[in-house]
């Protein structure tokens, strides 16, 4: 079967290929997708050049859902939503597939969602009920990483969890303080920022402080980091003067350069530091079902949601580009036409 798809060939430019598409497995066309900060990086050419010149040309987007056309072995039926996985397993190994060498990720180490159909094995994906919000769906991807950094956390973590700090009043922020108010309810939830207006979305969260203006006597049991690039420092560095002793400092915040941590507090107070990167398919089945058990939730993610744009031609592709690009906070979601 002839299929289209939509690669980014250098920076701010895209360009159509055609290519062939078996029809064994399963065939997604995509319905609504997300734009990440990653996919950010490779559209303005902010990536190294050498990494640009080994990705390029790459269909972008890892964040979406579709609906399936065909399924060759009938575990969906034609018309399901679901959710597609990004992350694709090569072989079994010790670790989890996220952290795994021999995994590969859509819109990284091969093409990502933008093409008029997909081929995916059935366990990278995962049904959606019906009366699920699509465009807050879109970015289950990224809800998934933050379920899977709690998760961790959850089995990781040996003192009180009775005060939990979230540094960063971004989307990734915003999601981790939800889902741990939300798995936590009894633990008060502190959300750390430099935006005041970013900050009053945080309803839900026991308190928002911005970064220069915290309380002296605060402190917290477990520290999130959810800010990236070289501000994970200072955010790092704030964690580690308010946690308490035996505490962790779970870092979810992406960096092109390496950050310099304070490690003679972290062995004085004994802290642990665990990373977090990507998901698989038991986190996006465990959001699927939080979002099932709480559609509260989808009244607080819709605020997420700053820009809805329809794509029906590689201009209007670049267009949202330009447009996420602009804004500094919430999700952009491309109701995918093509």
């Amino acid at each position: 079967m002839i299929n289209i798809v939509y690669r980014l060939k250098s920076p701010k430019f895209f360009e159509e290929s055609i290519d062939e598409i078996d029809l064994d497995g399963v065939i997604v066309r995509p319905t609504y997708l997300s734009i990440c900060q990653a996919d950010q990086r490779y559209y303005q050419g902010s990536r190294p050049a050498e990494i640009l010149e080994k990705k390029l040309p790459m269909a972008l987007i890892h964040e979406g859902i579709g609906e399936v056309v065909f399924d060759s072995n009938g575990n969906f039926k034609s018309g399901d939503t679901v959710v597609m996985i990004p992350n694709t397993p090569f072989g079994e190994d010790v670790c989890r597939a996220n952290y795994s060498y021999n995994s590969e990720f859509r819109g990284s180490g091969f093409d990502g969602f933008t093409s008029d159909l997909i081929k995916m094995d059935c366990d990278r994906l995962v049904k959606i009920p019906d009366d699920f919000n699509l465009q807050v769906s879109a970015f289950i991807e990224l809800i998934s990483v933050a379920y899977q950094g709690i998760s961790k956390f959850s089995e990781l973590a040996i003192t009180p969890k009775d005060r939990l700090g979230v540094w960063g009043d971004g989307n990734l922020g915003f999601i981790t303080a939800l889902l741990l108010k939300e798995r936590f309810p009894d633990s008060q939830v502190y959300v750390f920022g430099k935006h005041q207006e970013n900050l009053n979305l945080f309803s839900f969260a026991d308190g928002i402080y911005q970064i220069h203006n915290v309380p002296s006597d605060l402190v917290i049991d477990h520290g999130f980091e959810c800010v990236g690039s070289v501000a994970s420092q200072s955010a790092i560095e704030q964690i580690i003067d308010l946690i308490n002793p035996q505490g962790t400092i779970n870092l979810f915040g992406v960096s092109e350069y390496p950050v310099p941590i304070n490690t003679r507090m972290i062995l004085e107070k004994g802290l642990s530091v665990q990373g977090n990167s990507r998901s698989e398919r038991e986190d996006f089945i465990g959001v699927v079902e939080t979002l099932k058990k709480n559609p509260q939730l989808f009244e607080y993610l819709e605020k997420l949601i700053t820009n809805v744009c329809e794509i029906n031609s590689l201009n209007d592709l670049k267009e949202a580009f330009d447009k996420d690009y602009i804004s500094k906070f919430g999700k952009t979601i491309l109701k995918w036409n093509k």
